[in-house]
């Protein structure tokens, strides 16, 4: 079994900043992509930011150049940067995974249970 997940959530006030790390552990041979996913009460979930085994990043549109993404390997980490926070980024966020648990294993999606991020004065 593989098991994710997120901490470092919290309020914080606008303008401030949030580091959210995100841990898979268990059966864990290789993890190919690592993501982060936000859903805000009422919304869709939506991308945040996702970094490939190779360092390659995309973001989703509100968070492009606010939001940074790195990941550890050694650890089998993700973290997120967020700066410059609005009430717009109040959401809970989500770390997915994409893992194998042995070399002839195909690769699956784990989903931590989520941190919530509040933004607020």
């Amino acid at each position: 079994q593989v098991q994710v997940v997120e901490s470092g959530g919290g309020l914080v006030q606008p303008g401030g900043s949030l580091r959210l790390s995100c841990a898979a552990s268990g059966s864990v041979q290789r993890i190919d992509d690592m993501g982060w996913y936000r859903q805000a009460p009422g919304k869709q979930r939506e991308l945040v930011a996702t970094i490939t085994r190779e360092g390659d990043t995309h973001f989703g549109h509100s968070v492009k150049g606010r939001f940074t993404i790195s990941r550890d390997d050694s650890k089998n980490t993700a973290t997120l940067q967020m700066n410059s926070l609005t009430a717009e980024d109040t959401a809970v966020y989500y770390c997915k995974q994409t893992v194998r648990q042995c070399s002839w294993c195909e690769y699956y999606a784990y989903w931590g249970p989520g941190t919530q991020v509040t933004v607020s004065s």
